[in-house]
């Protein structure tokens, strides 16, 4: 997939995508120095949500565990104190620009999808929850704007609905447990290896741990696609900001996942230079035993094996006897091609 001309595939260093979320709590102010915290930390996008409450929920509406745990009471009293409008989030978007970062931003309503466009993101993003929300997926497919797609809390065949709605259009499934935050021990880093093997493009991990190695970890499963909340203070009220990481913890992260990638190394096995060295030393020959004179032909007797390897190999053994030599050969030296007729 590209992203504003950025290529994301594995064979691409990974592409960090700092979710600042609703951890601005409705200030601006507080989303921008959000934004350069991930520019000094190295990100690739930040992430915003756009949302309006009472088009988002219904009457019946309620609060999940983790929600209450952080301090809110009411759905509504919790959402709306966090809302910015599309003012705030055009101040959010250029400054973001000017640092030379991506922006996305998470819709929840189809009704949004019009005013979220004349601000130009870069991608959208859906919710875990909206995995089974057809009508938005469709209406941000029509923007013809990459689209990435948590999968928290979704079975495999909800996730092949999803991923057959999509089509072709250029998406990033993102493997994602939907708690907050989540234990290490239920992190389910090969839970995209399952999407993978139902043939799902599943080339990304949103991480709701604390632990600043998940990503990390990811990568060296193969992600090339890592979210993470970023917040100025766990400490804070808020509903996400327990499972986020503050700046300075934020900046390691992207620093372990980028090294993750570089030990990762290409997806071939070959040798490499800094190998010669050591193959060549330590790999063994065709050796005589004895010294050999011009004319004479291998009996198993003539030969042992020993190192180093500039000589035939080992496994040439068999053809090797019964061969005529060109030229007089010393005892205890690897034997060579040239020394053969």
């Amino acid at each position: 997939m590209i992203v504003s001309g950025r290529v994301i595939d594995p064979l691409q260093p990974p592409y960090v995508i700092a979710e600042l979320g609703v951890n601005h709590n409705g200030s601006v102010p507080a989303a921008l120095k959000l934004v350069e915290a991930a520019h000094a930390a190295g990100a690739d996008a930040v992430k915003l949500q756009w949302f309006e409450t009472d088009r988002l929920l219904s009457r019946a509406a309620r609060l999940a565990s983790y929600q209450k745990r952080s301090g809110a009471r009411d759905p509504f009293q919790m959402l709306r104190p966090l809302e910015l409008d599309a003012t705030g989030l055009g101040r959010v978007v250029q400054f973001a620009r000017e640092r030379g970062l991506h922006t996305i931003v998470t819709l929840f309503s189809v009704e949004i999808v019009q005013h979220a466009e004349a601000l130009g993101f870069d991608a959208y993003k859906t919710a875990s929850s909206d995995i089974v929300n057809r009508p938005l997926l469709e209406a941000l497919m029509a923007t013809g704007r990459p689209l990435f797609v948590s999968t928290g809390a979704s079975t495999l065949k909800e996730i092949a609905a999803a991923a057959g709605w999509l089509d072709q259009h250029p998406n990033i499934l993102l493997q994602c447990v939907s708690a907050y935050p989540v234990p290490e021990t239920s992190a389910s880093l090969a839970g995209r290896w399952a999407i993978m093997d139902a043939s799902l493009n599943a080339l990304g991990y949103s991480d709701h741990t604390t632990a600043i190695d998940t990503g990390a970890l990811a990568v060296a499963t193969g992600a090339c696609v890592i979210e993470k909340h970023l917040t100025a203070d766990r400490r804070t009220a808020g509903p996400d900001h327990a499972a986020s990481l503050e700046p300075e913890e934020f900046a390691r992260y992207v620093e372990l996942v980028h090294r993750a990638w570089r030990m990762l190394g290409p997806r071939c096995k070959h040798v490499l230079t800094i190998e010669a060295d050591v193959r060549a030393a330590s790999r063994q020959s065709l050796t005589t035993r004895r010294a050999l004179r011009a004319g004479g032909v291998l009996v198993r007797d003539d030969l042992t094996i020993k190192r180093p390897g500039f000589g035939i190999e080992p496994s040439r053994l068999s053809e090797t006897l019964g061969r005529r030599l060109s030229r007089s050969v010393e005892a205890d030296v690897p034997l060579r091609e040239e020394d053969l007729a």
